[in-house]
């Protein structure tokens, strides 16, 4: 359990932010879920609840989600359900129970960069670009390559296509973390295909993605490209899999997702 000596609900996002630049200690508040499970002492505790960031719509070509947002709404919500396959909703809907996903915010599960994230994974396959309110805008896998800083997740911008996407993962429960997760996607002749919970975080196999380009892949190019992913990408041993393991797994799990988004009616 985390210790906090001060809570503040900013009303602009400026003092939010200079809220949190004050104290190394000063840290953002989701829903507390993940938090909760650590021993993290905070000198200000920084609710964003009133900021109007819990909203998921449809602007300018892109569907934009508030970093407020809980994963239940990522998973009931209609705009959601009827794009991509669905496969936003595919990757939350077994995270725990439902009374857990109305807690758990899409911001701070993007922004903490957990490896054993379902939503990063599904993220990863389409084309989003996370928001922040200091660095500005950029695309998802750039900003999980960069190294954790001060800042706020204010939204995620997901640009709005035709493009089919699935989400498979495996777990030893049915309400468990994720032994490994995947998400594939396809617009046009372009593939994305995303592995996550290696247990390190959720990471794009882009030369693998890279072979099944052009013409319907062939079950050859579907092998050599399965097998790619398990060499471009690591994988590491836990409590819920070794490596070999998840290899093992990740070849399953990636041939399965390629074969169902090319079953898909429209690409």
């Amino acid at each position: 359990m985390f210790t906090m000596l001060n809570l503040v609900q900013p009303k602009e996002l400026e003092e939010a932010y200079q809220i949190l630049s004050e104290k190394r200690n000063n840290t953002i508040l989701g829903g507390c879920a993940f938090l909760k499970m650590g021993k993290k002492r905070i000198t200000t505790g920084i609710d964003l609840s009133n900021l109007k960031l819990n909203y998921i719509q449809e602007r300018d070509g892109f569907i934009e989600i508030g970093a407020m947002t809980s994963l239940r709404d990522i998973e009931i919500n209609p705009l959601l359900k009827d794009n991509y396959n669905g496969v936003l909703a595919q990757s939350v809907r077994d995270i725990i129970g439902v009374q857990f996903r109305n807690g758990v915010t899409v911001g701070a599960s993007v922004y903490s960069k957990y490896g054993f994230s379902d939503l990063i994974t599904a993220l990863l396959s389409l084309d989003t670009e996370v928001e922040l309110f200091k660095a500005g805008r950029m695309p998802l896998e750039e900003f999980l390559a960069q190294p954790k800083g001060k800042d706020i997740l204010v939204r995620l911008w997901i640009r709005k296509t035709s493009c089919q996407a699935v989400y498979m993962s495996f777990r030893n429960s049915a309400s468990d973390y994720s032994v490994l997760n995947v998400a594939v996607s396809k617009l046009n002749d372009q593939w994305r295909i995303a592995v996550g919970a290696r247990p390190s975080k959720a990471a794009l196999a882009v030369s693998a993605s890279e072979m099944l380009v052009g013409e319907i892949p062939s079950s050859e190019r579907i092998e050599a490209a399965v097998q790619k992913v398990t060499e471009e990408l690591s994988f590491g041993t836990n409590t819920r899999g070794t490596s070999v393991y998840r290899k093992a797994l990740c070849k399953a799990l990636v041939r399965r997702g390629i074969l169902e988004v090319m079953a898909c009616k429209s690409n």
